[in-house]
């Protein structure tokens, strides 16, 4: 039996020695080696055969009644269940030299228990417990089964390693058993937890298990340092205000670089962060005018006004000539400027009896053009009469011939042929008299009137 004990105290130090890591939600399983006291005093044990004390009497006489070896003597190994729990066995081994108070020649003493651990606080460095649990004890080969209850603290100086105290007492079963109490003090290591990403936050714990960060952000990176974990930054390699989340806004205008289509520039939201100094909603980098103010269409300038008729020249269709807006920018031909025209148009003279114009004739010509230029959006028709000498189909047809004649000139000298139109009234419309030698002259005659 002794050597088996022996066996058992050594299998349970392999054990702990091939799981070193923590105990706790993160880190589940604990070893803890160091020295034991056995002591059997203050146990009120009146039956023993041995010299005892009352329960607690003398419980901290070190000197008179406790056992010790200076070496490593016991060895536990346990594991976190949750709630505070955990379970573990642990093998002690000790030389028994008093026995009460009763000297005794080096007994030897072997214990191998179960133990239910409770950690009263939780992720404390100083951690009380309370423990219960039963065993099995031989003194000098003699076994007796025992029930066991205890008390301790641990000191933790890390995560995962710490300093334990604790005291426990083993109340035999068997007549022949070894009432007593165990003292232990020694080294606790934690152990067993997983943190991938090397962060210092266990897998459990951590929101980026395999991405190293930081505590703050639940084990999520802050790559670029602004405060604003990567997941919830718009921009995590720029560092910006979490106003902006997380991205830089250079020019100070409230739109983050990223949208911002003028960064460095203060600009409005309308204008995806671009300054508009003229305030015509045309954005200054795409404005050909940025400090006067003009539409859109006309890439931010003013529409011109060439002639001054406050007919802007986009709808101005005389954008070169002064008119009325009426007239869609035009001149309007007047009543005096109508006279004039057919002034000049009565007296163009044709050869007799045909439609061709005279040489003479060339310079009213001119005048007439000059005219028709000064209104050219106004469209006029060139209308041909003669008197009632000869037939009337005779004078229809002249008419006609006449009045395109003097068409075909106009256009021949740059008029448009959209604004003219030729026609011949005969000997329908006479202005005077056919009777006389006068009043024939006055019906020969071409007329240029406006289409109104």
């Amino acid at each position: 039996m002794k050597h088996l004990s022996k066996f058992l105290v050594v299998a349970l130090l392999f054990v702990g020695v091939n799981s070193i890591q923590a105990q706790d939600e993160n880190n589940p399983w604990q070893i803890s080696f160091g020295v034991n006291a056995i002591d059997v005093y203050p146990t009120n044990d009146e039956s023993a055969a041995y010299p005892t004390g009352t329960l607690f009497s003398e419980y901290f006489n070190a000197n008179d009644h406790w056992n010790i070896i200076p070496s490593i003597s016991y060895v536990g190994v346990s594991k976190y269940i949750g709630d505070g729990f955990s379970i573990g066995a642990r093998g002690s081994l000790n030389r028994i030299e008093n026995l009460g108070d009763v000297a005794v020649d080096d007994l030897s003493h072997f214990a191998i228990d179960g133990v239910i651990k409770y950690n009263i606080l939780k992720n404390t460095v100083v951690d009380p417990f309370v423990q219960i649990g039963g065993g099995y004890t031989w003194v000098d080969e003699i076994g007796a089964g025992t029930a066991n209850g205890g008390i301790g603290v641990n000191f933790w100086f890390s995560d995962n390693v710490g300093f334990t105290l604790e005291t426990q007492y083993k109340h035999a079963f068997e007549d022949y058993g070894v009432k007593h109490f165990q003292h232990l003090a020694g080294l606790n290591i934690k152990f067993g937890g997983t943190d991938t990403d090397g962060d210092g936050i266990y897998d459990k714990d951590d929101a980026c298990p395999e991405v190293a960060g930081l505590e703050a952000f639940n084990g999520c990176p802050d790559s670029d340092g602004d405060g604003i974990e990567d997941g919830k930054d718009s921009c995590p390699d720029q560092a910006g205000s979490k106003e902006m989340n997380g991205c830089p806004d250079a020019d100070g205008d409230g739109i983050a670089d990223k949208d911002d289509a003028c960064p460095n520039e203060a600009g409005t939201a309308a204008l995806a962060g671009c300054p508009d100094a003229d305030g015509d909603g045309v954005a200054d980098k795409d404005d050909e005018c940025p400090s006067e103010a003009g539409p859109a269409e006309n890439k931010g300038c003013p529409w011109p006004d060439a002639d001054g008729d406050s007919v802007l020249d986009k709808d101005d269709q005389c954008p070169q000539v002064a008119g009325t807006v009426a007239n869609n920018g035009c001149p309007e031909v007047t009543e005096e400027v109508q006279k004039q025209l057919n002034d000049y148009a009565r007296t163009i003279l044709f050869d007799t009896g045909k439609a061709s114009i005279k040489a003479e004739s060339t310079s009213v010509m001119v005048d007439i053009i000059q005219i028709l230029n000064e209104y050219p959006n106004a469209k006029f028709t060139v209308e041909g009469h003669t008197d009632s000498v000869g037939s009337a189909k005779l004078n229809q047809s002249l008419s006609e011939k006449r009045a395109n004649s003097v068409r075909d000139f106009l256009i021949d000298k740059g008029i448009g042929t959209d604004r003219l139109t030729a026609i011949g009234y005969g000997e329908d419309k006479p202005i005077a008299t056919n009777n006389t030698r006068s009043g024939r002259k006055q019906n020969r005659r071409v007329e240029i009137n406006l289409v109104k």
